[in-house]
């Protein structure tokens, strides 16, 4: 694949989109998934992860190239970590391609958060 070449990602179907944990009003959560999930709004409790993540989740295409993203504030070495940070709350996923890293946000991530927040009754949901 050459570096001008784009690739187009398969927009996931919000349907088919199954959360990690079940709804907040479903009952209390397990320890496994409050851990979980306390991990991911940890990472995006940083405002420059937030700005980050919601770079890479706004970006035309579902990816962004770090090239792209790094200008929020903080210098090159700063929006490494921050994005280290986010790949390991399982928030991010990267692929190298040559001298640039491209971000996706992880497949249903944030569809299992707003799942998990809807406050909604479950007859309501569907």
């Amino acid at each position: 694949m050459s570096k001008s070449e784009v690739v187009e990602l398969p927009l996931l179907d919000p349907e088919a989109v199954l959360p990690c944990c079940p709804p907040i009003t479903a009952g209390e959560l397990s320890a496994p998934d409050a851990e979980r999930m306390a991990a991911m709004f940890k990472a995006l409790s940083d405002p420059v992860r937030l700005r980050l993540f919601s770079k890479v989740a706004s970006h035309p295409g579902g990816e962004a190239c770090v090239c792209d993203i790094q200008d929020v504030g903080v210098s090159q070495p700063t929006v490494s970590h921050h994005l280290k940070k986010l790949r390991e709350a399982g928030l991010l996923t990267s692929e190298r391609r040559g001298t640039w890293v491209y971000y996706q946000v992880a497949p249903s991530v944030v569809a299992a958060m707003s799942a998990m927040l809807d406050l909604r009754p479950a007859a309501a949901r569907s």
